[in-house]
C-alpha cells in the first residue's frame, strides 16, 4: 500500500459518519443581535446613521413638507432633483426649483443640482444602512451619486428592520441595489478621511413617524 492509499483510507474512515452530499446543511445564524422593541430599533438606526456622520431628523408625516423645506433652505439649495415617483406633497413647501429626473440628463447637468430628495426601500438599524432599489420614488442610481447633497426619507417603522438578513428578505436581488452607510467617504494610508469622493458629501436622513420633531447631528 502506498502512502497515497494510506492517506485516502484515513480520510474515508474519518468521513464515514459524515452526511452525504445531498444532506441539508444547517446554519444556525442569528437573524438579529438581541431583542429590541420597535422604538429601540428605530433609535439604534438613528444612532448608527449619526455615527456614520449622516444628519438625522425625525418628524411626523404632517410635518414632512415643512421639514424638507427647512433642510433645503438651510443648505442653501436653489435646485432639487426629484424622482418621477416621489410624492409631490413632500416638497410642497420647498422654495427650491424642482428638477424632474430625466434619462437625457448628463452627469454635468446632475452635478449642477444642489440637492436630491428620495425615498428608500429599507433601512437597517444594526449597520446604519439605507438601501435604495431604483423604485420610482428613489430614481436611478446616478441621481443619488452625482449631486453633493442627498436627503433620504425613511418611513418609520414600516421600512426599518434590525439586521441585514431581514433587509435581504425584503429586497429583489435583480433590482439595482445601492447600499448607503453614511456620506460617501474614503481614507488614505494615513487614515485621513475625505468625503464626497464617489457620492454625496452630505447625507441627511428624515425618519418620518408620529413622534415630535427632533434633530440628531453627528
Amino acid at each position: 500500500m502506498s502512502s497515497r492509499d494510506r492517506i485516502l483510507g484515513r480520510v474515508r474512515r474519518a468521513l464515514a459518519d459524515a452526511p452525504g452530499e445531498d444532506a441539508p446543511i444547517e446554519r444556525a445564524y442569528l437573524r438579529e443581535h438581541g431583542e429590541r422593541s420597535v422604538e429601540e430599533t428605530v433609535e439604534l438606526l438613528a444612532e448608527n446613521l449619526a455615527d456614520y456622520r449622516a444628519i438625522v431628523h425625525r418628524c411626523t408625516a404632517a410635518d414632512l413638507p415643512a421639514t424638507l423645506a427647512g433642510m433645503l433652505a438651510a443648505h442653501g439649495s436653489r435646485t432639487v432633483l426629484v424622482p418621477t415617483g416621489l410624492e409631490r406633497a413632500w416638497l410642497a413647501d420647498a422654495d427650491a426649483e424642482q428638477v424632474l429626473d430625466r434619462i437625457e440628463s448628463t452627469p454635468h447637468e446632475l452635478d449642477r443640482i444642489d440637492s436630491v430628495v428620495t425615498a428608500c426601500a429599507v433601512a437597517v438599524a444594526e449597520t446604519g444602512t439605507i438601501v435604495l432599489d431604483g423604485s420610482p420614488d428613489q430614481g436611478r442610481r446616478r441621481i443619488t451619486l452625482v449631486p453633493d447633497h442627498h436627503i433620504c426619507v425613511v418611513r418609520v417603522p414600516d421600512q426599518v428592520v434590525s439586521s441585514v438578513p431581514q433587509a435581504l428578505e425584503r429586497l429583489d436581488p435583480v433590482r439595482p441595489l445601492t447600499w448607503i452607510s453614511g456620506p460617501s467617504a474614503t481614507s488614505d494610508i494615513e487614515l485621513d478621511r475625505v468625503e464626497g469622493v464617489h457620492g454625496p458629501r452630505t447625507l441627511e436622513v428624515v425618519l418620518v413617524d408620529g413622534q415630535a420633531s427632533v434633530e440628531v447631528k453627528s
